[in-house]
C-alpha cells in the first residue's frame, strides 16, 4: 500500500507539478535519509542536513526518470548514496574527511556520546563500501537485496562487505573495552 501511495504521489508531481505531493514524499523520507547521512558523516548534523537537501533537490529534478523498477525508497537511497560519494570525491580534492570526523568527535549533541563515538570510530576504520553497507543494513534496516539495488553491488558482494565490516568493528570494539554483553 505504501509503495502504491508513493507512486501516486510521484505521478502527481510529474504530471500536475503538485509540489504538495512532493512535500509529502519529503516528509515521509526525510528522517531516514538524514539518519543515513548522520551515520556516514559520523554525526555531523549540519553536513547531514545539507546532503539530505541535495538528495531531495536531485530527486525532485529527476523525478520523471523514476520508472518504478524498484521502490521509491530504494530509488531515493540510490540518489543519497550518489550524493554522498560525490561529496567525498569533491571533499578529497580540498580537505580530508578526517577533519570532519575529528570535528564530529567533539559534538555534544548525542545522548550517550562515548558509545556513539566508539561506534563512529569503528565505522571510520571500515572501507567506504563496507561503511555504506553496514549503515544501510543495521542502521537503516534495509535488506541485502535493497542494498544491492542502492549500491549496484551484487548481493554476494554486499554480504561480503557486511561480513568483513562486522568482523572489523567487533575486533575494534573488543580492543576498546566492549565485550559484547552491553
Amino acid at each position: 500500500m505504501s509503495q502504491l501511495n508513493d507512486i501516486s504521489l510521484v505521478a502527481q508531481v510529474v504530471v500536475f507539478r503538485n509540489t504538495r505531493a512532493f512535500d509529502r514524499l519529503v516528509g515521509k523520507y526525510q528522517s531516514s535519509v538524514r539518519r543515513f547521512f548522520l551515520h556516514l558523516t559520523c554525526g555531523d548534523s549540519e553536513l547531514s542536513d545539507d546532503l539530505a537537501q541535495d538528495t531531495f533537490i536531485k530527486a525532485y529534478t529527476n523525478l520523471s526518470s523514476f520508472k518504478n523498477l524498484s521502490s521509491f525508497s530504494t530509488w531515493l537511497y540510490r540518489i543519497a548514496y550518489n550524493v554522498f560519494y560525490d561529496y567525498l570525491r569533491t571533499r578529497k580534492e580540498t580537505d580530508s574527511l578526517e577533519t570532519l570526523r575529528v570535528d564530529a568527535q567533539y559534538s555534544t549533541q548525542q545522548n550517550d556520546i562515548g558509545r556513539h563515538m566508539d561506534i563512529y570510530r569503528a565505522l571510520n576504520m571500515l572501507k567506504e563500501t563496507e561503511q555504506t553497507c553496514i549503515t544501510l543494513f543495521y542502521m537503516e534496516d534495509q535488506s541485502i537485496e535493497k542494498i544491492a539495488d542502492i549500491t549496484g553491488y551484487p548481493t554476494g558482494t554486499v554480504k561480503s562487505h557486511l561480513s568483513r565490516a562486522k568482523e572489523k568493528m567487533a575486533t575494534y570494539l573488543k580492543q576498546n573495552g566492549y565485550d559484547g554483553k552491553q
